[in-house]
């Protein structure tokens, strides 16, 4: 007999639902990474879930127990920062982000069936973010990592003891901006403990 729900959906359904259906593939492979509340531009914005594979691809969670309040601003940090972008979203708010968000960012609908499981629809697949902004996608590098980096391009000591936003600046005129994604990713794969980003400024 079908179990009656009238719960709406939550952060934490919708989550679990995406890393068992939607990402469960990612997640086998092993030279992919699958990071839950990911700090971007120094923790000012954080994305639910992303997908780190030499590509970035960052899952919005929109539940129906959530609001729209701070969409323009997290849509503004993540065009900057995430190669591609997908707006995972309860139905109610479907057409509100299907007419805000960039014509790049993938759209899913998250919706609980009637036994209580969570059902996905893509209306929108992700495609490549065209506004990206390299500096700001780099800041998800410590700055010891960018120093490693810069130092292995061979700048010179003096160089690498300049401010954050310039050892940022010179990274991306030394590498191309798949470089910078592949070394996110290995970085990543290499930190043993996650510390809080603003210890690494």
């Amino acid at each position: 007999m079908p179990v009656k729900t009238n719960f709406r959906t939550t952060d934490a359904d919708i989550r679990s639902a995406l890393h068992a259906k939607r990402l469960r593939r990612a997640k086998a492979h092993p030279d992919t990474l699958v990071i839950d509340e990911l700090g971007l531009a120094h923790a000012r914005s954080r994305i639910d879930v992303a997908v780190i594979n030499g590509c970035i691809h960052g899952y919005e969670i929109k539940s129906a127990k959530d609001t729209l309040d701070r969409f323009e601003t997290q849509i503004d940090t993540y065009r900057q920062t995430l190669q591609k972008l997908t707006i995972v979203a309860a139905p109610k708010h479907i057409t509100s982000i299907m007419g805000h968000a960039p014509e790049w960012c993938g759209v899913i609908a998250a919706e609980r069936g009637p036994r209580g499981g969570i059902s996905f629809h893509v209306l929108r697949n992700a495609a490549q973010n065209p506004e990206i902004d390299p500096v700001m996608m780099a800041h998800l590098l410590w700055r010891d990592e960018v120093v490693e980096l810069l130092d292995h391009a061979g700048y010179a000591p003096k160089d690498l003891r300049r401010p954050r936003k310039q050892l940022y600046e010179m990274l991306c005129e030394a590498m191309t901006l798949r470089e910078i994604a592949a070394s996110i990713r290995t970085f990543m794969a290499q930190r043993q403990t996650w510390r809080d980003r603003s210890a690494h400024a």
